[in-house]
């Protein structure tokens, strides 16, 4: 299990879908991202989605709820995503509730997909990206140790037109030796 002192990644569940509803339909949630806040039907469907990667063989999604052991709710999600098996390679992503903001548990959610990418995934490269705007994010990134690859220039279609997206990485040696 993937786990740390205060909360834990498990596989979606049909049932989850209230609880991502509850920071998936927030404007600020959604604020560095391509969707708008999620309506009801949105949210199920998205749910769907993801029960429907945990079937796929070979796996080359594993999206996450992200558990805070206190209550046993559901606070946010983590993903090991686009995972190449030919050339070793994978991003992760990671969003919570903003009650659980400004607490290091983004970072601690990205070490634990870090690790599940290199340790158990075999992985050699491990990337991300995120919105310029999004300082949080760029912070998260670094403090895992990942390395500022560049900008990615307008690939990303949002709601008011294209984004620039920075591109984060770490290497499984670089993982080794941190």
């Amino acid at each position: 299990m993937l786990e740390t002192d205060r909360f834990f990644l498990r596989e979606f569940e049909k049932t989850d879908w209230k609880a991502v509803h509850a920071y998936a339909s927030r404007e600020i949630v959604s604020k560095y991202q391509s969707w708008e806040p999620n309506t009801p039907q949105e949210t199920q469907q998205y749910i769907d989605d993801v029960l429907q990667q945990q079937l796929r063989q070979p796996r080359t999604n594993f999206t996450f709820a992200v558990v805070w052991k206190e209550t046993g709710k559901v606070i946010g999600a983590g993903e090991l995503s686009a995972i190449d098996r030919t050339n070793q390679s994978g991003a992760i992503g990671y969003i919570l509730h903003p009650n659980y903001w400004r607490q290091g548990i983004a970072a601690e959610v990205a070490l634990l997909l870090l690790e599940f990418g290199f340790e158990e995934n075999r992985l050699h490269r491990i990337w991300a990206s995120c919105d310029p705007q999004n300082l949080g994010s760029q912070k998260i990134l670094e403090k895992v140790g990942m390395i500022k690859e560049g900008l990615l220039r307008k690939n990303l279609r949002m709601k008011d037109g294209w984004r620039d997206s920075l591109l984060y990485s770490i290497l499984g040696d670089e993982w080794q030796k941190r």
